[in-house]
């Protein structure tokens, strides 16, 4: 059996950033082993940067990418909502070739695993060729309590497309596809009740708190959420928010047994972390990880999330990169080069587990990949010491 032997002036492991190390991979990419150098022997790869195990894109639009440089940055959250509803329509053999060519960029850039919303079946056939390992997360939305049923109806359809194609081996919950709701402002109680019966087990995601207007009409109904509901020509004079934040109004709709990736958390607050705490500690909440955007958030103008807040309560941090229509590129380096500008306290060991290790386990995939232990296929990526170019190397 043939060995491949890696080696920078730093190591990260998932965990930590070490020097003097080489991994040893077998010809498939499977981890052998981390030894000091003076063990390796010969035929020894050195590369200039840190190498890290592949990236885990935790939040992605895949079927977007036909969009980028449609919307314009700095639209704002409403406008930009707009944007994508009144443009993503577009003739079906660009929105497939826009597809492959993300997912191109996205491989040779480092990233080996991708948590991908759906709302239609376009991404499958790039996806069957198994390049990728995709967390395929089938978006409901609907408003209307009325047409819970025909949403939710439709949401399964595509779902059974993806289950019927599903790898072999999926993650911990035994499945890589789940039905899963847009956003709180987006999806009727009823609907969201429908959603979490179907999986009770299973991995869901949610955009949470993504603008402060989304925290207003949650809370009090008020905001530009209504000029979205009249530019489309709902009637949401039904509406009565609670006077609760985004994340207290709708967190409790999932089953306690079931793990909710919350993606976005702009507004996320002190009260709403103690509220989490205090609903895991009863048994009442879902397990939860969040996840950060912050090229996304950016480009969108919405702001970036208190991230120190979040550490503070350790709660499970992962990346992800959001849509082209959101972003420049789906790059998680450059995700992590402006979260370390923003934050620069932060160790980048810890924003390099945020994209590796944390987005497994957030995944249910940390089995395979992460991390660089033995008998896992994590990928090995080389990136700069200033972060500005990732690539697959192994």
């Amino acid at each position: 059996m043939g060995y491949r032997k890696f080696s920078a002036p730093q190591i990260f492991t998932g965990s930590e950033l070490r020097e003097a190390l080489v991994l040893i991979t077998d010809a498939d990419g499977r981890v052998e082993a981390l030894v000091d150098r003076q063990e390796a022997g010969d035929d020894v790869q050195y590369w200039d940067g840190i190498l890290t195990p592949g990236f885990v894109n935790a939040h992605c639009h895949l079927e977007l990418s036909h969009m980028k440089d449609v919307i314009p940055a700095g639209s704002g959250m409403i406008d930009f909502l707009l944007g994508v509803m009144g443009q993503r329509a577009v003739q079906e053999e660009l929105v497939l070739q826009a597809i492959e060519a993300a997912e191109t960029a996205m491989r040779q850039q480092g990233i080996v695993a991708v948590g991908d919303i759906c709302n239609t079946a376009f991404t499958l056939p790039q996806k069957q060729a198994g390049r990728l390992y995709y967390q395929n997360f089938i978006e409901a939305t609907g408003f209307l309590d009325a047409t819970a049923a025909a949403r939710f109806a439709a949401a399964e359809t595509v779902y059974h497309q993806f289950r019927a194609a599903a790898p072999a081996v999926t993650n911990r919950w035994g499945a890589n596809s789940s039905i899963v709701p847009h956003a709180p402002y987006s999806v009727s109680p009823t609907l969201f009740g429908l959603i979490a019966i179907s999986q009770p087990h299973g991995l869901l995601t949610l955009h949470n708190q993504e603008s402060e207007a989304e925290e207003q009409f949650m809370q009090t109904g008020q905001g530009g959420f209504n000029r979205l509901y009249e530019t489309l020509g709902l009637d949401i004079a039904f509406y009565q928010p609670q006077g609760k934040t985004s994340l207290q109004t709708t967190l409790p709709r999932f089953l306690p047994n079931q793990t909710v990736l919350l993606v976005h958390n702009i507004t996320t607050s002190e009260a709403d972390l103690q509220f989490l705490e205090e609903g895991r500690q009863a048994g009442s909440l879902p397990e939860v990880h969040f996840c950060l955007c912050p090229n996304a958030n950016l480009y969108i103008g919405n702001g970036l999330p208190d991230v120190h807040l979040l550490l503070q309560h350790g709660v499970n941090l992962v990346i992800g990169t959001d849509s082209l229509a959101s972003n420049h590129a789906l790059d998680m380096a450059a995700e992590i080069n402006t979260l370390r500008q923003h934050f620069p306290q932060i160790p980048l060991q810890t924003l390099l587990q945020w994209g590796t290790l944390n987005g497994a386990i957030a995944l249910g995939i940390e089995d395979r990949f992460g991390s660089f232990e033995p008998g896992k296929q994590p990928g090995v990526v080389i990136v700069s010491e200033d972060l500005s170019v990732a690539r697959r190397v192994g």
